[in-house]
């Protein structure tokens, strides 16, 4: 049994807003006594511990949920191999065929790449990663194989979803025997792109997606940029799949720049949908597209993620890999400004949690929660995501994974 008190550690506990519209969050110090990796209790910091068991101060550092990294490419990123910029081009298509020139060149260093990513992504306090993982005709499980390795050497620290991943068409060549043995390899979940603008066929990529899935019990998420009515019908399109088949509360669907290009009215309906067969939706808050609407989506009760997507990678050359800068750049984008819904943001890179509800009531953390942690020198979650502050540690089931408090 592992049992030990972190001291003086501030916790969110109530809100409210005054006679001037203006939000103010509440927070008290609190000792947290921890058994094997979960809260076992929770005590004001004026109540002293005599016992023997192993204390650590966290000298009034605020902790929020840790932070779920739900759309990346650990495969893809050019770091550890120096600087480099990107070549231009006017179409995804020709992305893609830049990408696979060097698809050889850069399988070999997969796992020292990866390594690096994971490293900064759990710097900045994120302890679950999804992963997207290149299975194409010109590697083959290559990439793969250099990821779980990568992430095989941060196991406690770091948990993961791992998507085979088609990023060059599902209905090519040897691909889907490929992503089978993906799946038998140690990929986790079976990955899509583009339906009508890479495969070329809507129903026919659907199909062949759900089959793999099915055939290994396996949760979906698609990677969708097709715009508009093309993006619309192929949503609308899994929906109807994931109904006739009970795949409810198996699949998501990434980027959905299309819920943003419609009229409001339709995006609702497909929202409530969406909502009904738990279908969740990932945004990684891109400056270039349209955004799918996430505040309509929230309200309809749709899941909704954030992630970084690649970066520094063939794709683009700009990234932190910072999770919570995609929470203060949504923030900034839709004009949300006040206290409460700033903190209220969170929900989108802790996998829903947040300290306090939209009431302003506390709800995390709670006995027997996990001891997952981000620790910060802020004095609330609004405070942390409006102004990116620094992350001072990283603790997982109770352990200090990265970082420290010195």
């Amino acid at each position: 049994m592992n049992e030990k008190w972190l001291l003086n550690v501030k916790l969110e506990t109530g809100a409210y807003t005054d006679e001037d519209n203006y939000s103010y969050t509440n927070t008290k110090l609190f000792h947290l006594k921890i058994k094997d990796g979960r809260i076992a209790e929770q005590v004001p910091c004026e109540q002293s511990i005599h016992d023997n068991l192993e204390k650590t101060d966290m000298k009034g550092l605020l902790a929020v949920p840790s932070f779920k990294e739900m759309h990346n490419h650990l495969d893809k990123t050019y770091m550890g191999l120096g600087w480099r910029s990107i070549i231009p081009v006017t179409s995804l298509q020709e992305r893609l065929e830049l990408e696979a020139k060097e698809l050889k060149e850069l399988a070999g260093s997969t796992k020292d790449r990866a390594s690096r990513m994971i490293e900064t992504l759990l710097s900045h306090g994120a302890t679950h990663i999804r992963t997207h993982v290149n299975i194409d005709p010109y590697i083959g499980l290559e990439n793969l194989e250099g990821v779980l390795s990568a992430l095989d050497t941060y196991k406690g620290k770091v948990t993961a979803d791992i998507i085979a991943f088609p990023q060059h068409g599902l209905l090519r060549d040897e691909v889907p025997s490929l992503m089978r043995e993906a799946m038998r390899s140690g990929a986790t979940m079976v990955g899509g792109l583009d339906p009508a603008g890479i495969d070329n066929s809507i129903e026919e990529s659907l199909d062949m997606t759900l089959d793999i899935a099915s055939e290994f019990n396996a949760d979906v998420d698609i990677h969708l940029h097709d715009d508009g009515h093309v993006g619309w019908y192929t949503i609308d399109k899994w929906i109807d799949m994931v109904e006739n088949t009970n795949w409810k509360g198996k699949s998501a669907i990434s980027h959905a720049f299309c819920i943003g290009q419609i009229p409001e009215a339709k995006a609702a309906q497909l929202a409530q949908r969406l909502h009904q067969n738990q279908i969740a939706i990932m945004s990684t808050i891109p400056l270039t597209k349209t955004l799918p609407p996430i505040d309509l989506l929230d309200r309809h009760g749709v899941n909704v993620h954030l992630g970084c997507d690649g970066f520094f990678d063939s794709w683009g050359p700009f990234g932190t890999g910072d999770v919570l800068e995609k929470a203060t750049k949504f923030c900034e984008i839709t004009g949300k400004k006040d206290e409460r819904s700033i903190a209220q943001s969170l929900k989108y890179i802790t996998n829903g949690l947040t300290p306090l509800n939209e009431a302003g009531e506390q709800v995390w953390p709670r006995q027997n929660d996990k001891a997952d942690f981000v620790f910060v020198d802020a004095e609330s979650s609004a405070h942390m995501i409006a102004r990116k502050i620094p992350r001072r540690a990283v603790m997982v089931d109770g352990t200090i994974v990265y970082g420290s408090i010195e």
